[in-house]
């Protein structure tokens, strides 16, 4: 089983997909990755999912990856004495650390960390943005505010503080033990939510010990302001663009996608373009053709996934919306204005090693003549990532004897991904590479193929070797060396 397209999607599981029947659907939809919202549900809950993609994996031999996205702290208010509040726009409110409840003009904000930053003239979001308020007077243990955006305030709303780098660590008592509760299962990456600093993501690597890849959330705009130091120290990146469009001006996060989506292509790390894709599928069969065409956009920037949330989770169409996925991705990528705009975004930035270069001339070469396939033979993913960077024009098959890096690499732009035997010789390279190509329909006899590797076998960050090879079943069984 083969995907006809390039960019990969992220299915998140809950209520809507739980048992392994319908993880089934959702695969041969089109789902590639496969997202363990730790926010909801118990570790019994995420354990059973887990299970479910694990068999339906060996039902497909295909590597799936499994994304587990940690909650974050959560900032939220306390609770009123009489009920929810009417805010009206001008008036003003105080919130504190009494933890008596509140009224009409004031209420708890049980965060002394808050405090500590707040500055006058800051803003206090709460529930999504919906009712919003400017510091006007503020201490350890308060800030009087006037009201610029009224509504309805009720007990634990939560609270977003855009304009300062909050004292809190990104990664919550809960978050610790739900990334070990993660690793210990064997999830493949780790979504960190609350980053506003690279130091936030070392501590997340430090904690996960190699068990699994770190992908950073930018949702916060202190994250967007150092995020080329963020991306140095990430695996991969979301532009979760929900908590972001709540934090800064929505007419900001178009743009910031479109860099973010770039600087990780040239960094060779993927890229998840997430929140509100296709978002009236809860409830709707159909799209509108608003999302339709932020999916299109998002896969015309050159993102390596495009993720479904509640759509797939606690949706009614929750195949649907994969399919959706699926026929926009598939539209959008036959389109040859498509090849016009990712081959002008390429740059030419960060390729100075060995390993940049055979990349660079694998799609060279394979824009000239007449190649099937690259296949990037990796042990620790760099291979596939490189060659990914480049958005051949020909299908790459990343192959490799680690599975746990082939699960990480299904989030990877293109990556088909095959498990091999333990290599040794670069002609079993050679030998493995025609028989997933044949296998998986991707040429036949009287096609070549392009091989990259590195020599010796086994050994990570080390490509060094490019070969043209037929993809001739009789290579197979000549005895000849290398």
């Amino acid at each position: 089983m083969r995907r006809h397209r390039n960019v990969k999607i992220v299915a998140t599981l809950g209520p809507a997909s739980t048992d392994q029947a319908t993880i089934r659907a959702l695969f041969d939809a089109g789902a590639d990755v496969f997202r363990l919202n730790m926010s909801h549900g118990s570790h019994a809950d995420h354990l059973a999912r887990l299970q479910a993609i694990r068999a339906v994996e060996a039902e497909t031999g295909r590597p799936i990856a499994v994304l587990a996205d940690l909650q974050g702290p959560k900032l939220r208010v306390g609770v009123f004495g009489s009920g929810p509040v009417e805010l009206e726009t001008g008036q003003h409110f105080r919130f504190d650390l009494d933890a008596a409840p509140g009224d009409g003009a004031r209420v708890q904000l049980p965060h002394p960390e808050i405090f500590a930053v707040l500055e006058v003239g800051s803003r206090l979001l709460v529930n999504d943005g919906k009712i919003r308020l400017r510091v006007e007077a503020c201490g350890p243990d308060f800030a009087d505010c006037v009201v610029t955006a009224g509504g309805t305030i009720s007990d634990r709303k939560g609270v977003n503080v855009p304009d300062v780098v909050l004292p809190v660590a990104a990664l919550s008592d809960k978050d610790r033990a739900d990334l070990e509760f993660a690793c210990e299962a064997g999830v493949d990456w780790l979504a960190l939510s609350f980053v506003q600093r690279p130091e936030d993501v070392t501590e997340a690597r430090e904690l996960a010990r190699g068990r699994a890849a770190i992908l950073s959330k930018i949702e916060k705009p202190a994250a967007v302001h150092c995020f080329a130091d963020i991306l140095k120290v990430s695996d991969g990146i979301m532009v979760a663009r929900g908590d972001l469009g709540v934090e800064m001006p929505v007419h900001a996060v178009p743009p910031i996608q479109k860099r973010l989506v770039r600087a990780c292509r040239h960094a060779a790390k993927p890229v998840i373009v997430a929140t509100q894709m296709l978002e009236s599928m809860i409830e709707s069969p159909m799209p509108t053709r608003a999302e339709v065409s932020d999916v299109a956009t998002a896969i015309y920037e050159g993102a390596d996934a495009v993720m479904l949330s509640a759509e797939s989770a606690a949706g009614r169409f929750p195949v649907q919306a994969v399919q959706t996925m699926d026929a926009v991705a598939r539209s959008v990528e036959s389109d040859p204005v498509y090849r016009e705009v990712i081959e002008s975004s390429r740059g030419a930035g960060n390729r100075t090693t060995i390993a940049d270069s055979i990349a660079v001339a694998a799609r060279e070469i394979a824009e000239t003549t007449d190649i099937a396939a690259i296949c990037a033979f990796t042990q620790s993913g760099t291979t596939v990532r490189l060659a990914a960077r480049e958005r051949p024009r020909v299908p790459i098959i990343a192959m490799s004897s680690q599975l746990d890096v082939m699960r990480r690499m299904a989030l990877v732009w293109g990556a088909h991904c095959v498990l091999t035997p333990p290599l040794n010789r670069f002609r079993e390279a050679v030998v493995n590479s025609i028989l997933a190509a044949r296998e998986f329909e991707f040429a036949d006899s009287t096609r070549n193929l392009i091989i990259i590797a590195g020599v010796p076998f086994n050994t990570a960050g080390s490509t060094n070797i490019l070969r043209v090879s037929p993809c001739d079943e009789r290579l197979i069984y000549r005895t000849d060396p290398d």
